[in-house]
């Protein structure tokens, strides 16, 4: 196995790397290698973003988690899927139409202070940094699990093609990568899902309560929780989580700033529902399957390889084998997108708001930045993937989705009021981000609510932003009522009548 394996993973390299490589020709201009010209048309730009949002967490963890935890656990998958909902509604068209590039361009755009938009740009590579981590640790694991080599080589080796292919084709490249990685990854998922609900089938068995439970668990009914004390303050501060990071992302929100305008960015986040709504439905598959055929690995507390290692535990000889490895070349390119999406968006914002903004900044920013999540990556703790990628998506919906939500639909937002909730939530969820993934809780403290705030921070940080910026800015002065009023035109107004014309990236509002 571990020759067809290598097969795989060798074969979905060299294909992102071969139409890396394509993109690159293509990426000549700064404008190109931001924002890819602002000419993204909806369909590539959904599959590009569904390529770079389905990371590890959701190719393995999500199934790991089912597998593990039962029907608390989807609300992952529910939540990911949902959160494009409220991107839809609330940001996706204003925050194109304003014109502005990356999240800190927004901040300055919106409320016009050059210390905000540099917060906002320390909590962008902040975000981008705790996410790429998991990223590194899950390639090392998977290729440690599949070929037997030590776990920095996959790190290492994904590391490099990521910095390698961002640092030269930039966002005009890795958007014709990541279109391609989402249908491969949708492939690896589906595909033995739908065998391994082939072979249920055939053998005639049905769902049965005593096998889907380990110990007298109730892994069918939801109110369990995910592990530790409080289960359902951990169920509301996931769905808080899950619901609100899609609006806090930066890899995702710079996506929209590719489009064209802000009728195809509402769209590209219409199609992104269905595609990943569609993705969702087979790791939840997996993970029932996952419980059924190797309930070892889930009581082993090895959750994450189970959807690795699942085919070729219930299909013998060859079919097993094939599965086996279109699993893991779907694994890798999780990896290879998502991390190349994070990078791009660290890239774009070092480039513009600490360097010059050039072709040149932009190969730089991805190299330093790329190679310190990857260092840290064998420093920190590894939890379960899902869990790591929780907590980042805590940081984004405490940080940047109530700057955004609040910054668009909101008059009476200052600049004092989004730092003020930028730092209240930040360190709120960025504390017990640390905290978790530097070795949790002391034995002494664990047990209680402390825990439970840390390990799923998003229900106590969340609140405490939006209240944050809502009460400062009621105490603080902000711009002047016509200057507010001619920003809101600019975002709400429709298409067409010349209100929210681009300027080039990189360039400050003045």
């Amino acid at each position: 196995m571990p020759g067809i394996t290598l097969v795989a993973l060798l074969l979905a390299a060299v294909a992102s790397v071969g139409i890396a490589v394509y993109g690159v020709r293509l990426a000549r201009t700064t404008s190109d290698f931001l924002v890819a010209s602002r000419s993204v048309g909806a369909g590539w730009n959904a599959a590009a973003i569904s390529g770079e949002y389905l990371s590890a967490a959701s190719f393995l963890g999500v199934a790991g988690l089912i597998a593990k935890y039962g029907a608390d656990a989807l609300w992952y998958p529910v939540g990911f899927t949902a959160g494009y909902l409220g991107l839809l509604l609330f940001v996706a068209a204003p925050l194109r139409r304003s014109g502005a590039y990356t999240v800190p361009d927004f901040a300055e755009f919106r409320l016009g202070s050059l210390r905000l938009r540099r917060l906002a740009a320390l909590t962008v590579v902040l975000i981008c940094a705790v996410y790429l981590i998991p990223q590194f640790q899950g390639a090392g694991l998977t290729l440690r699990i599949l070929l037997g080599v030590p776990g920095w080589v996959g790190a290492v080796a994904v590391g490099a093609i990521v910095i390698g292919t961002v640092a030269n084709g930039g966002m005009r490249s890795i958007t014709f990568v990541q279109a391609f990685q989402y249908w491969l990854k949708l492939t690896a998922v589906a595909l033995p899902a739908l065998v391994l609900a082939a072979h249920f089938l055939r053998g005639d068995r049905v769902f049965d309560t005593t096998e889907l439970s380990a110990a007298g668990a109730d892994w069918l009914l939801p109110g369990g929780g995910l592990g530790g004390p409080h289960p359902m303050f951990q169920v509301y501060s996931l769905i808080a989580a899950t619901f609100l990071c899609t609006m806090g992302l930066p890899h995702v929100l710079v996506r929209f700033y590719t489009n064209p305008d802000g009728r195809a960015a509402r769209s590209t986040a219409v199609t992104v529902i269905g595609l990943v709504g569609l993705f969702y439905l087979f790791p939840t598959l997996l993970g029932v399957f996952a419980r059924l055929y190797v309930p070892g690995l889930v009581s082993a507390d090895k959750s994450d390889t189970a959807v690795l290692l699942l085919p070729g535990s219930v299909l013998t000889g060859l079919p097993g084998q094939l599965l086996g490895a279109l699993v893991a070349a779907g694994a890798i390119v999780a990896f290879l997108s998502t991390s190349s999406g994070l990078l791009v968006s660290i890239a774009g914002v070092v480039s513009t708001d600490i360097l010059r903004g050039r072709i040149r900044d932009f190969r730089v920013a991805a190299l330093v930045p790329g190679a310190v999540p990857l260092g840290l990556s064998f420093a920190v703790a590894s939890l379960d993937l899902s869990r790591t990628v929780g907590l980042a998506f805590a940081v984004a919906a405490s940080t940047l989705c109530p700057l955004l939500v609040l910054g668009i639909w909101w008059r009476g937002l200052t600049a004092r009021g989004a730092a003020a909730g930028l730092l209240a939530g930040g360190l709120t969820a960025g504390t017990a981000t640390v905290v978790s993934v530097s070795g949790g809780v002391p034995a002494h403290l664990a047990g209680g609510w402390l825990t439970a705030v840390l390990s799923y921070p998003a229900a106590v940080s969340v609140p405490l932003s939006f209240l944050t910026m809502i009460v400062v800015s009621r105490l603080s002065s902000g711009q002047p009522a016509r200057e507010v009023g001619r920003i809101f035109v600019r975002m709400h107004a429709p298409e067409g009548l010349g209100l929210g014309a681009d300027r080039e990236p990189g360039l400050r509002q003045p």
